[in-house]
């Protein structure tokens, strides 16, 4: 299925490897052009690589921490100028910050820092171009309600995680993820007359190099085995590329009438509705 993808301008945050870096590879399989944005300059490098590879007409690579405010700004400037406008965002930008009920104001702000202010600020940022870009692709709202809509929407997706659904993570990245997906879909009630399309999705546990699981399956695996098999029915875990191809199909014309939602993205690892 064609996505339509084709001439697309996407920026993604945190795409240096993992889910970020597929889903980079998985857009520019669709011949969508990409800037890439994370911290370590050869890791985001050689993804930009892969993605000329793959197919996409351009592939940016802009180092680049997207907690800090100043970088995200500079970082956001120069995928616009580089790529000539933005069509799609997405961030991908988190991190894991143990602590419970006394964890101080300082491990609060860190969560808070990796998690949800990188999609706050981003999609401040970026909305100007966006809106250029559904504006001339004529995705604003049509004159009449029985008028036939626009499939061509610029888009925001926002990258979150079960664990902002339910309980299961450290509770202060569980309320980082929740308010990321309540921002999402507040975002699209705004953002829709507008023409920006904004979703979030909720990955589940998901294995790739360099992270988290990888880890924790070098150090004790047969814990990590028998949590596979308790919590993931398919007993396994998911790949980044499952999850890319995912966020392409979310991000193309594909998907123009889905806005607001959270999609789930975890081989029904979760319990919640």
């Amino acid at each position: 299925m064609d996505l339509e993808l084709a001439g697309r301008r996407a920026l993604l945050l945190g795409a240096g490897r993992g889910l970020g870096g597929a889903a980079a590879v998985a857009l520019a399989r669709e011949r969508a052009s990409v800037a890439l944005v994370a911290r370590t300059r050869a890791a985001v490098e050689e993804r930009a690589r892969l993605c000329r590879e793959a197919g996409a007409p351009q592939a940016l690579a802009i180092a680049a921490d997207a907690t800090d405010p100043a970088q995200l700004e500079r970082a956001v400037h120069d995928a616009a100028a580089g790529l000539g406008g933005l069509d799609v965002l997405v961030t991908l930008v988190g991190g894991s910050q143990p602590g419970g009920a006394e964890m101080d104001d300082a491990g609060w702000a860190l969560a808070l820092d990796r998690n949800l202010w990188p999609a706050i600020r981003a999609t401040r940022l970026a909305l100007p171009q966006l809106e250029t870009s559904a504006r001339e692709r004529g995705a604003l709202p049509p004159a009449s309600v029985d008028a036939p809509g626009s499939r061509q929407q610029s888009v925001v997706l926002h990258v979150a995680s079960i664990w902002g659904r339910e309980g299961g993570g450290s509770m202060s990245y569980n309320a980082a993820k929740a308010a990321l997906i309540s921002l999402a879909h507040e975002q699209a009630r705004e953002l829709a007359p507008r023409g920006v399309r904004v979703l979030s999705l909720a990955p589940g546990s998901v294995l790739h190099p360099g992270g988290s699981w990888e880890r924790r399956l070098r150090s004790d695996p047969q814990a990590v085995a028998e949590f596979v098999r308790r919590e993931i029915p398919f007993a396994r875990f998911g790949t980044a590329e499952e999850v890319g191809d995912t966020i392409a199909f979310l991000c193309s014309p594909r998907a123009s009438w889905m806005a607001g939602a959270c999609v789930v993205v975890d081989g029904g690892q979760s319990r919640s509705f």
